[in-house]
């Protein structure tokens, strides 16, 4: 499946250090969660990762099955092909319906429509009769149902790389243990590298095989998390007592 090498990234703005790390190897198959205060350096990662930022210095290097040689994203658009990612809101195009929308993802990918309804069963009960057939252009949603068509779109195409950025966000309580649920599956099925950044610790070491713990744009632990191994190093790391 995927890996990725990072090496040398630095990314400032002005004075502030966003990321600084050395060299990081994400592992084909990971269930990587991200984890730090605000400002840590989470979303700029991802945001490095997926060529929404430039780098002041460094190369990130993705490694897939299809390519010959490790893609930098910052130079070429190959790793798109297996690449789903949501950042924020701002992925969405919203002025289209949920439907719409997924048929565009879909048809962008070459789907058809029997793949599309075949891919979107599962999420059925994620979606709890509060996506489909509502008759709303997406910008007309609550927060926690943009955040669920975002997901689902980042799903829908079974990338083998899949970047998702506090994806628990504005989700119910009922939603959140569904989403790990649904995230935990689509890992073991298919054995895609997952990355994920999260403010909730209990969810992220729930799902993750492996936790990166940032600190001011460092990567200050890296944890392994069989069955929660990771849980009482983050909890006395984040200790404030």
């Amino acid at each position: 499946m995927v890996g990725i090498n990072i090496n040398n990234l630095k990314k400032s703005f002005g004075e502030n250090v966003a990321v600084d790390i050395d060299h990081f190897e994400i592992h084909k198959g990971d269930m990587l969660g991200l984890v730090g205060n605000n400002g840590a350096g989470k979303t700029t990662l991802f945001r490095l990762l997926l060529d929404l930022l430039e780098a002041n210095e460094g190369e990130i290097g993705i490694i897939h099955p299809s390519a010959e040689a490790s893609i930098n994203p910052a130079k070429s658009e190959e790793w798109k092909q297996f690449t789903g990612a949501y950042i924020d809101e701002a992925f969405l195009i919203d002025f289209l319906t949920p439907e719409e929308y997924f048929q565009f993802v879909a048809q962008a990918n070459r789907m058809t429509q029997e793949e599309t309804d075949e891919r979107l069963a599962p999420f059925e009960h994620f979606m709890q009769g509060e996506i489909l057939g509502q008759k709303k252009l997406i910008r007309d949603l609550s927060a926690g149902n943009k955040q669920k068509v975002g997901i689902i779109s980042t799903m829908l195409t079974r990338p083998d790389l899949i970047i998702l950025d506090e994806p628990f966000n504005f989700l119910d309580p009922s939603s959140q243990i569904i989403l790990k649920r649904l995230l935990k599956e689509y890992h073991e099925t298919t054995g895609a590298t997952i990355l994920i950044s999260s403010h909730n610790l209990q969810h992220t070491i729930d799902i993750s095989t492996r936790i990166a713990l940032l600190e001011k744009g460092h990567i200050v632990k890296d944890l392994l998390n069989e069955a929660g191994s990771a849980e009482a190093e983050l909890e006395q790391y984040f200790n404030v007592e």
